[in-house]
């Protein structure tokens, strides 16, 4: 079972990858509060994509220094 996030993509100025933020969020271990934190991730993709669009993405083997994940499926 290969691990899968879901995120919004932030730029897509390189060839055949794009930079996507992913969010998630954490309960403060003291108050208890949802604290949003967020990474960024470089995804493989074979077809054009733009900027705010909802993506899934997989990790896979490594295909450069730093790209690890691949999309599988994109939502507008």
């Amino acid at each position: 079972m290969r691990r899968t996030k879901t995120g919004v993509i932030t730029s897509t100025k390189m060839q055949g990858t794009v930079t996507i933020k992913v969010t998630e969020y954490l309960k403060h271990p003291k108050y208890g509060k949802d604290i949003p934190v967020s990474k960024k991730f470089h995804a493989h993709t074979e077809t054009p994509l733009e900027e705010g669009m909802t993506v899934t993405i997989e990790e896979t083997i490594p295909r450069s220094k730093t790209v690890r994940w691949k999309v599988i499926t994109t939502e507008e």
